[in-house]
Order: structure tokens, then C-alpha cells, then sequence
């Protein structure tokens, strides 16, 4: 089982759909090419940004292998298999293991709410060993799985229940318990940070690598991020940052993956809408996106110079 930590900016990919909502599987390949050619080193897919939870097992399995397919050992491709059913994740898990991916991640349970570290540590135990050659990493969103559970302290507990466990997807805010999480064992784990709008935090909190949505559409703001950083430049890593808050905080003003799907399609990626429950954006509310973003300081210019070659 390979072990090594991940590193970089790794997207959270977006599963394409054609305007009925079925599979666009053909959209992959081009996405990929676009997301390697703007410096983003890993694809987790099949997770919140992946509508992994309203995809069918069926189709999540179809489009973890296109994803596989599309990057062709160029970069690691990790897959969320994370289901309300244990049951099918472990069949999720099983398939990722065969088409060679890199490593699973799974979410908890989220319809009966998980009520101790023990149980999760079970609960996850019977998905990872489901891919016993795959490194696992738990995927921790209590925004959306209302998991109340101390996440550090399910971290120190869980490495008895589940050998294959190497990290933590950590999608909170509270950069204290990234740090904590870090800690633990002495650096055990590869604790993987999933707030992109709080990326330099985590930077100057350890983080070697991230997951996120908007790395679909920003990667080379926050490789520049990154770059300042190592440099010590923090006046222009916070410049840099705060050019990554002001268009999440737009894009948050509309169902947020729907309008970042809107803005790939301004980018020249048409990957459909958002299933339901998450609503598509009205045309009004597109136009209203576009302009927002245009007198943003990140993509007047990218938007600009989009415009002038199409002219």
C-alpha cells in the first residue's frame, strides 16, 4: 500500500451531466486536461463537489473510472465512497480498489447521526476493509453530515480499528483542530485541508496539501498563494488570499456549485447543472454572476482576456 503524503492543490471534481441529467461522461476527459494544465496535482472525486450523494452507485463507480481513465497515472485520482448504506459503499470501495485508484475517502453515515467515535471508527472500519490495498482516508463535513463527533479524538482511536487508515479530508474551519489532528502520533496521519478560502492559515498551520471545489476554476491564484508563502512574501500570500474570499463570497451568494458549474461554462467547460435537491441557476441570476465576477480582482482578468480571444 503506498503511503506517501499528498501534496499540492487537489480538485474536488464536478460530475458532468447532459441537459436530461444523465452521465456526460465525454465532458472528463476535457475537464481533466484542463484541470492538469493549470497546475492542480490530484482529483478526489465523487465527493459534496462531485454530487457523489446524489449519484447512483452504478454511476458513481462510471464516473470514478472515466476520472481514472482521463488522468492516466498522471496524477492520483482519490474516490468518495462514503454512503448512507454501508453496504454499497463497500461496494464502491471494492470498485475503486480495482480500477487502481489512488486511495478512498469516505464520509460518515448521515441519516442516522453517528453517536460516538467508536461507532464511526466501526462504521469506516467495515468500508476500508472493503479496499484493503488502498490507503483511507476519512472525509470529515460536519456541515453536511451533522456529525458532532471530536474528530481528533476519532483519529486517535480510529488507527486501532482501521489499518489502511492514513489521513483526514478536513473540511471545517477550526484551525486548531487541524493543528491537533496534525499532532497526533507524532505526525502520523496526512491530515488534508478542505477550506479553500482558508487555505493560507492552513498553510502557516502545516498543511502540504489541499482539496477543493474551486481549484476547478482558481488553481493558479492559489499556486500563486502557495509560491508567496514559501517565500515568506505574506503581504502578497494575504493579497492573494483575499482575492480567493471575494469570489468564493460571490459565488456564495447563489447555490454555490451550481454557479461554480455556471463558471466553468464561462470558462468554456459546459458540465450541465446540479441535480436536485441543489437547484440550477435562473438565467437572470448567470448574468447577475457574471458581472459580479467580472469586477472581481481575479477574474476581470481572466474573464477579460477569455472575451478578447473570442472576439
Amino acid at each position: 500500500m503506498n503511503t506517501q503524503k499528498l501534496t499540492g492543490l487537489i480538485a474536488a471534481t464536478y460530475t458532468p451531466f447532459h441537459a436530461d441529467g444523465s452521465l456526460a461522461l465525454s465532458q472528463v476527459g476535457p475537464m481533466v486536461e484542463f484541470l492538469l494544465s493549470s497546475g492542480v496535482q490530484g482529483l478526489y472525486v465523487c465527493g459534496s463537489t462531485g454530487e457523489g450523494m446524489s449519484l447512483t452507485t452504478a454511476e458513481r463507480q462510471e464516473i470514478a473510472a472515466a476520472y481514472m481513465d482521463a488522468a492516466d497515472g498522471r496524477v492520483p485520482v482519490l474516490v468518495q465512497v462514503g454512503h448512507n448504506s454501508i453496504e454499497d459503499a463497500k461496494a464502491l470501495a471494492a470498485h475503486a480498489q480495482e480500477i487502481g485508484v489512488a486511495a478512498i475517502s469516505a464520509t460518515c453515515p448521515s441519516y442516522f447521526k453517528i453517536d460516538s467515535s467508536a461507532t464511526l471508527a466501526a462504521s469506516m472500519a467495515e468500508i476500508a476493509a472493503a479496499a484493503p490495498q488502498l490507503p483511507f482516508y476519512y472525509y470529515h463535513i460536519p456541515s453536511l453530515t451533522g456529525s458532532a463527533i471530536d474528530i481528533a479524538q476519532f483519529m486517535q482511536l480510529a488507527g486501532d480499528y482501521i489499518p489502511n487508515l492514513v489521513g483526514l479530508k478536513y473540511t471545517d474551519t477550526k484551525l486548531f483542530e487541524f493543528q491537533e489532528c496534525q499532532a497526533i502520533d507524532g505526525g502520523r496521519y496526512d491530515i488534508v485541508w478542505g477550506a479553500d478560502e482558508m487555505l493560507l492559515g492552513a498553510l502557516a498551520s502545516g498543511a502540504q496539501a489541499a482539496i477543493g471545489s474551486t481549484y476547478n476554476v482558481a488553481a493558479p491564484l492559489y499556486a500563486k498563494l502557495i509560491e508567496a508563502f514559501e517565500a515568506n512574501d505574506l503581504p502578497l500570500a494575504r493579497a492573494l488570499q483575499l482575492q480567493s474570499i471575494e469570489f468564493i463570497r460571490i459565488m456564495g451568494r447563489f447555490p454555490f456549485h451550481s454557479a461554480t458549474k455556471e463558471l466553468l461554462r464561462m470558462l468554456g467547460h459546459d458540465l450541465g447543472t446540479c441535480r436536485l435537491p441543489q437547484r440550477g441557476l435562473t438565467p437572470d441570476e448567470v448574468e447577475t454572476l457574471r458581472s459580479k465576477l467580472a469586477s472581481s480582482t481575479y477574474f476581470s482578468t481572466v474573464l477579460a482576456q477569455l472575451a478578447s480571444e473570442d472576439a
